[in-house]
């Protein structure tokens, strides 16, 4: 595909709604950028299986395979404030999703026994858990954020989001909290976002990608809504998934499984869609999964054809 083509479907997202305007000329400028220099997309190219080998993460290849040999680029997002009902969600859920993204600060009645019922789960399901606490300090707090406190999220969680309104100082606080766990870890860079009016656009962007890219032994991928990086490492983690186009009427939007993912969407998070699911948790994320794999399964055979 030519990079003019790329240029004109990127604008036909743009025009639909998918992505905020004003950041359009900026993308356009990467992908001819990019072609200059004469690096391949291979992120959107490949299959998991292939991009699994490539990772420079442990945790990004262990992911890849297991969205290859599952089937399955679902995220469900546990917006619930109970652990036996997330433990429900997370049993009936498991054997079909990837990851598991939990918020452990709304949990009203948090203990260390949850945390081990929903590893236990994890396991079983051979799914992974991220805590999307998007941490945003000074190096030496997330460090403690992290490691410490009530929650103790580097023990459990397998995966963290992170802001990179820190700059680099928070990766390498974060490297060296994980000082002691065995166990691989990862972050979700946070380079764009899903609600209305964000501000994660312009040099905060090309930072967020620069730090992702630069530090892939920690950063399995960015959370963001379009194709930001070409390293077939780097997993795409997009938020805002819902079956329709549509709003909350709080600032979120949502856009549909295939554009997600013609976006550039490696992992789609679904939250509401399943979790307020009129037909039952297993039911909806059926439907999300094969609608989110079969989009991916077109994307790599169209951008191989």
């Amino acid at each position: 595909m030519s990079v003019y083509s790329i240029a004109v479907n990127f604008t036909i997202f743009c025009t639909n709604g998918y992505l905020l305007a004003d950041v359009r000329e900026d993308r356009v400028k990467t992908i001819e950028n990019r072609n200059i220099v004469g690096v391949r997309d291979d992120r959107l190219t490949l299959s998991y299986g292939k991009r699994a080998k490539l990772a420079k993460n442990s945790l990004a290849s262990k992911l890849l395979e297991l969205m290859d040999s599952k089937q399955t680029n679902l995220c469900v997002t546990a917006d619930l404030t109970e652990t036996d009902v997330i433990l429900d969600l997370a049993n009936a859920a498991g054997p079909h999703i990837a990851v598991l993204k939990v918020h452990v600060d709304i949990i009203e009645n948090f203990n260390d026994k949850f945390i081990l019922r929903l590893k236990k789960l994890a396991k079983q399901h051979k799914s992974l858990l991220v805590e999307d606490r998007k941490f945003g300090d000074i190096g030496n707090t997330v460090s403690l954020q992290y490691r410490r406190g009530l929650y103790k999220i580097a023990e459990w969680a397998d995966l963290i989001t992170v802001h990179s309104v820190s700059g680099l100082s928070v990766i390498s606080a974060l490297k060296k909290s994980l000082e002691g766990i065995s166990e691989p870890r990862g972050i979700f860079l946070v380079a764009e976002m899903s609600s209305e009016g964000t501000l994660t656009t312009g040099d905060y962007l090309k930072s967020a990608i620069s730090m992702a890219e630069k530090n892939s032994d920690l950063v399995i991928g960015l959370v963001c809504q379009s194709n930001l990086s070409a390293q077939p490492g780097l997993l795409q983690l997009t938020s805002g998934v819902k079956l329709t186009k549509s709003s909350d009427g709080l600032g979120q939007q949502y856009n549909d499984p295939r554009s997600v993912v013609n976006a550039g969407a490696d992992l789609a998070v679904v939250g509401r869609g399943i979790t307020e699911a009129s037909h039952g948790y297993l039911k909806a994320v059926l439907e999300y999964k094969k609608e989110l794999w079969n989009a991916y399964e077109e994307r790599i055979s169209v951008n191989n054809m």
